[in-house]
C-alpha cells in the first residue's frame, strides 16, 4: 500500500498540476443502505454513490499511461550532417527530464538515427553523437547519466524510406524510448 502511495502520489500531483479546469467536488448523496455491511472497528461508514469529481478524474494509473505512451513517441530531429540540438527540442527534453524525475524507477534510451546518405560506419557514429547529445542536455537538467542508456542504429532504421529531402529529414533524429518499470 506504500508503494502504491509512492508510485502514483506524483502521478496524481502531475495530474492536478497539468490540469485547466480546477475539480469542484459534487455533493455527496448518501442512499439509504438495505442490507448490513461489515465494518471495521473505528471506520466510518461509506456511502454509496461516490462524488462525481472522483468518478470523473483519471486515475493516477490512467495519466500515467498516458504520459508513458506520449512520452515515448518523441524524437528530437537534427540537421544535414549534425548532432547539435535544436532550440525547438528544449521544450520536449525538459518534458522527459521531469518525467524521469517524477518516476524516478524508470530508465530511457535514446537510439540516435540518420538518413540513408553516407557509409554505415559513418552514419554509426554520428547516430551515436546525437544520442549522446540529447543524454547530455538530459543531465544537464538534473537526470542521473546511469539512468539514460544510447544507442546508434545509424541509418539502419528509417522511418521513411523515399529519396527526398523530406524523408531524410525525418530519418535524421533521436527516438525516446522508455523503459517503464
Amino acid at each position: 500500500m506504500k508503494r502504491l502511495a509512492i508510485v502514483f502520489g506524483p502521478a496524481l500531483l502531475l495530474a492536478a498540476a497539468c490540469s485547466s479546469t480546477p475539480l469542484t467536488p459534487a455533493p455527496i448523496v448518501s442512499q439509504p443502505q438495505t442490507s448490513p455491511t461489515t465494518s471495521h472497528s473505528d471506520a466510518t461508514p461509506i456511502p454509496s454513490s461516490k462524488p462525481v469529481a472522483l468518478v470523473n478524474a483519471q486515475s493516477p494509473m490512467a495519466t500515467f499511461e498516458h504520459l508513458q505512451s506520449s512520452l515515448d513517441r518523441d524524437s528530437i530531429y537534427f540537421d544535414y550532417n549534425q548532432s547539435a540540438i535544436r532550440s525547438v527540442a528544449d521544450s520536449l527534453i525538459a518534458r522527459h527530464a521531469k518525467a524521469l524525475q517524477t518516476y524516478s524507477r524508470d530508465d530511457l534510451t535514446l537510439q540516435g538515427n540518420c538518413d540513408e546518405r553516407g557509409s554505415s560506419e559513418y552514419n554509426l557514429a554520428l547516430g551515436q553523437r546525437r544520442a549522446d547529445a540529447v543524454k547530455e542536455r538530459l543531465v544537464l537538467m538534473g537526470v542521473p547519466a546511469a539512468r539514460i542508456d544510447t544507442v546508434s542504429f545509424g541509418k539502419e532504421k528509417p522511418r521513411e524510406t523515399c529519396h527526398q529531402e523530406k524523408c531524410w529529414a525525418e530519418n535524421r533524429r533521436a527516438d525516446f524510448v522508455d523503459s517503464w518499470k
